[in-house]
């Protein structure tokens, strides 16, 4: 998988506000919009993970993920309906559960939550191009996208809050409770997070299989094709750098 062009990242993040305009109503979109933009610089350019057979390991993976994932989840949700599922959550829902299941990637609102790495060894050797940030405070990545939801006053439903905090399945330990369960009555009662989940595992797997299918897996710059030839713009979280003369 190539790293992508600086019109690729420009026409995600348009995909991504088109979601958030399409799907997300009232009061809350206003609130949404608000937190888009504080957070655009940001959220933009950032990735998806610090390696890339994690998944999506370059400038601007983020919001490519998180696009996927909503396209992913839309489209699980038909299977499941087509097959006879209960499908007791709206569109709203399950689109702003795909939406914000990761937010917390972006950092606490302050702090960015992935840097470059500086360390040439563990570029070269274990292809980590990112690492974690040592100045931001520990939290799971759902734990830290809901406290940001909350911190631009975002209300969220019980679908969504439960769809966003155990997006990961049972991958991550702290969600057994939610989905192992012997007791009807402790059993999740919505299947917003059964497909949320596949979605996200879908984007994820996709994404791996791109890199690992490319003869160019790694994260060196953005790509930016003009009529004077091929320009790169280096990792920066400043989007006027990156749009200028698009």
């Amino acid at each position: 998988m190539t790293d992508l062009t600086a019109d690729k990242i420009k026409s995600n993040w348009d995909l991504h506000l088109k979601l958030v305009n399409t799907f997300i109503t009232g009061e809350r979109l206003e609130k949404v919009t608000a937190m888009l933009e504080s957070l655009q610089d940001v959220m933009v350019l950032a990735p998806a993970a610090t390696k890339p057979y994690h998944h999506n390991a370059m400038v601007g993976g983020y919001v490519d993920h998180v696009n996927r994932v909503v396209q992913g989840a839309l489209e699980i949700k038909q299977l499941w309906e087509k097959m006879g599922a209960n499908i007791n959550f709206t569109d709203e829902e399950l689109v702003f559960s795909a939406l914000f299941h990761d937010l917390g990637k972006i950092g606490d609102g302050n702090v960015e939550c992935y840097v470059p790495q500086s360390d040439q060894w563990r570029r070269d050797k274990l292809q980590e191009y990112f690492t974690v940030n040592p100045k931001l405070d520990f939290m799971l990545i759902q734990d830290r996208s809901l406290y940001l939801l909350q911190k631009f006053g975002i209300e969220l439903s019980q679908n969504e809050y439960i769809a966003i905090r155990i997006h990961d399945g049972v991958y991550d330990e702290a969600n057994k409770a939610y989905y192992v369960s012997y007791n009807p009555e402790s059993k999740l009662r919505s299947n917003i997070s059964y497909i949320l989940h596949q979605a996200d595992m879908l984007a994820s797997k996709v994404e791996y299989d791109r890199w690992k299918n490319s003869s160019n897996s790694g994260v060196k710059s953005v790509k930016k094709k003009t009529n004077k030839g091929t320009k790169e713009i280096k990792g920066s979280n400043n989007l006027s750098v990156l749009i200028k003369d698009l």
